[in-house]
């Protein structure tokens, strides 16, 4: 028993008939964190970002991506150290304690739901703006707009999430194969941008290169720089993580999660930077701003109205592979608390094919409601806040468990592991710092009615604390 309740043995048996069915190679694991990765954060964060940095923007994605490569070498240790699904809460549940590991749980059903409305809402964005600039049809405001932006609701987000919502009920390794096809799509067409918009940079778009300062400021009531941007476009990092939540599901997790958790940060970092470098170098930082699908419209300023339909399309194509992997990850979340007796036992059941279907479903309608009505901007602050946590309870459960549990063997070792790990929970908290103080107070918020749930519900049904 631990200062935070009963810890979780590392290589806990599965419950008969709740264990996943281990469908996943590396491929599909590094095709699963690029398609979570390389998504709404390129395709339309990056507006948002340059909204909030101006060029800087460049260095608030290599920040990120630095805080988020030292939390994957910490997610790649436990992944391999613990196989088993869960993620982040399973981890802080076997190094910290249950009601740590529930706060993490709780944390990362924040990130993973709110992360999928986002993607949807920028889907939704690309869509509506293929269809105006290349068919040259206007479909009904009230229905492509949430009520903040003057509509009813943003239909096609919903209905985008539904959709993947059904595919992931098809089963984990048929989705997981479709996602290949659809990350190679998004690489292809940022490949096309980066190469057609290197010659049509100019240098004087570059400077100020930083004009809201670095720390940052308050402007019309938000907090603009180099930190706040990085504390928005952060989403656009986190999507490896959703490949440890299938440790379960891989067939060797030593070499798969290694390879499928640092191969898809390595080249997804990589791309990030070039885009961001180009798209702000072409067009002047506040026209990139001022729009939604911000790398066709740069496309279709330089001539290109052919390439920013292609595009536009890979948007609306492969960006639903994002929404893919984020439910994923969330109903996995879901379902291996509910094994561990913190959730009702009905949420643990799995169908034919070993998918935790009912859970899938209640995800996928909680996703969809969010999409319908709430702003991309707030929803990916807000998702930003419980991967921020997630983030450094892995790095600190990391560090506790090299200190308890020296002679474990473990299949990936983080180097220089108290360097490593003290910068991903330092950067983690700068950057949660730079949040919006209205994401801030509802994270907090969250968290309360998720301790209320644990110690209505969870406490009394825990089955390690019942011993079974």
């Amino acid at each position: 028993m631990g200062l935070f309740g009963p810890l979780k043995p590392l290589h806990r048996a599965e419950e008969d008939g709740k264990s996943l069915a281990k469908t996943l190679s590396w491929p599909h694991l590094m095709a699963l964190g690029i398609g979570g990765i390389i998504g709404t954060g390129i395709y339309t964060l990056t507006g948002v970002g340059a909204g909030l940095a101006g060029p800087g923007v460049i260095l608030s994605f290599a920040l990120c991506g630095l805080v988020c490569a030292c939390a994957a070498l910490c997610y790649t240790e436990m992944s391999t150290m613990i196989p088993a699904a869960g993620s982040a809460y399973t981890y802080t549940y076997s190094a910290i304690g249950e009601i740590a590991g529930w706060v993490v749980g709780w944390a990362l059903i924040l990130e993973y739901s709110l992360a999928c409305s986002s993607v949807a809402v920028g889907w939704s964005a690309h869509l509506v703006g293929f269809l105006n600039e290349t068919i040259g049809l206007q479909l009904p405001a009230a229905l492509m707009n949430a009520p903040h932006a003057g509509g009813l609701v943003n239909l096609p987000a919903v209905l985008v999430s539904l959709a993947v919502m059904g595919l992931l009920l098809v089963g984990a390794r048929e989705s997981a194969t479709i996602n290949i096809f659809l990350v190679i799509i998004k690489i292809v067409a940022l490949g096309a941008f980066i190469v057609l918009g290197l010659p049509a940079i100019q240098a004087g778009n570059y400077d100020p290169f930083a004009p809201f300062g670095f720390i940052g400021q308050q402007m019309g009531g938000e907090k603009v720089g180099i930190m706040a941007a990085a504390a928005i476009v952060f989403f656009a990092f986190f999507g490896f993580d959703a490949v440890s939540t299938s440790a379960e599901e891989a067939k060797n997790p030593g070499r798969d999660l290694t390879v499928g958790i640092l191969g898809s940060m390595g080249v997804s970092t990589l791309i990030y930077m070039l885009v961001a470098a180009v798209a702000v170098g072409v067009v002047p930082f506040a026209e990139i701003a001022s729009s939604a699908e911000p790398l066709p419209h740069i496309l279709r300023e330089i001539g290109y109205n052919t390439v920013a339909a292609f595009v536009g399309g890979a948007a609306i194509v492969a960006l639903p592979s994002v929404i893919l992997v984020m439910m994923y990850g969330q109903s996995r979340i879901f379902f291996v608390m509910a094994r561990d007796g913190l959730l009702p036992p009905a949420v643990a059941k799995v169908n034919k094919k070993g998918s935790p279907a009912l859970i899938t479903l209640i995800t996928g309608v909680f996703v969809a409601i969010f999409a319908g009505f709430v702003p991309l901007k707030e929803i990916a602050a807000l998702s930003n806040a419980g991967t921020l946590i997630a983030f450094i309870a892995v790095a600190l459960s990391m560090i506790i468990l090299r200190k308890k549990m020296p002679d474990v063997t473990r299949t990936f070792k983080v180097p220089a592991h108290l360097l490593v790990g003290g910068a991903a929970i330092l950067g983690c908290g700068f950057i949660f710092y730079s949040l919006p103080v209205q994401s801030q107070l509802f994270t907090f918020v969250w968290m309360i009615a998720g301790l209320i749930v644990y110690f209505s519900y969870g406490r009394w049904n825990s089955r390690l604390r019942k011993g079974t």
